[in-house]
């Protein structure tokens, strides 16, 4: 007799049902919840505010640690770019210095194509200068001034003023209120005999 008839034979025979096991009821889930749930529910609500704070300022803190963190490194790229461009145009001047000297020059004077390409280069320099920022200075006339001004040499000139730049040996520049490259000038002196220049 196979397993079935077997156990047809038990249940006619002693009237023993057959019983299946039933999963847990959902009342007795209700009577025994998980372990975080009951702890979340018996702690303190004081204890379960302060623990809130705490993971808030945790958050605050880590909030502003990286956004100092974005400004830092937006201000290290930003004054690393200013530096390359003012190193860029520091290495353009003496290149600026050297088209000026030709264009005063007497040889570029008797050759007019050459004195108009000079004088269209030094105006598209000085242009692209003007974009960044950078101006020239025109310091004939003015007073003497140590931090705006390198006296290479002094002259005696009873017309002008005392302590006034007679000429300028290389020409100066500024970034807003700000000197770029200093001009080095030719100062007058009275205190110096006429006609005596005195080099520095």
């Amino acid at each position: 007799m196979n397993l079935k008839k077997k156990r047809d034979f038990r249940v006619e025979r002693y009237g023993v049902p057959t019983i299946n096991p039933e999963p847990p009821s959902s009342a007795a889930d209700a009577q025994n919840p998980p372990a975080s749930i009951a702890d979340a529910a018996s702690a303190d609500p004081v204890t379960l505010q302060k623990e809130l704070a705490a993971q808030k300022d945790d958050y605050l803190r880590l909030a502003a640690d990286f956004d100092n963190f974005q400004k830092r490194t937006r201000r290290d790229s930003d004054q690393q770019a200013a530096m390359e461009k003012e190193a860029f145009i520091r290495d353009l001047l003496p290149i600026l210095d050297n088209l000026e000297r030709a264009l005063a020059s007497e040889q570029s004077i008797s050759s007019e194509p050459l004195h108009q390409g000079v004088t269209m280069t030094l105006q598209q320099v000085g242009q692209l200068l003007h974009r960044h920022g950078i101006e020239a200075v025109e310091d004939v006339g003015r007073s003497f001034d140590p931090y705006r001004h390198d006296a290479v040499s002094v002259r005696h000139d009873p017309s002008q003023p005392d302590h006034v730049v007679l000429e300028v040996t290389r020409r100066g520049y500024c970034r807003g209120d700000k000197v770029f490259r200093p001009a080095k000038v030719i100062v007058n002196d009275l205190s110096y005999s006429p006609g005596v220049s005195h080099a520095r």
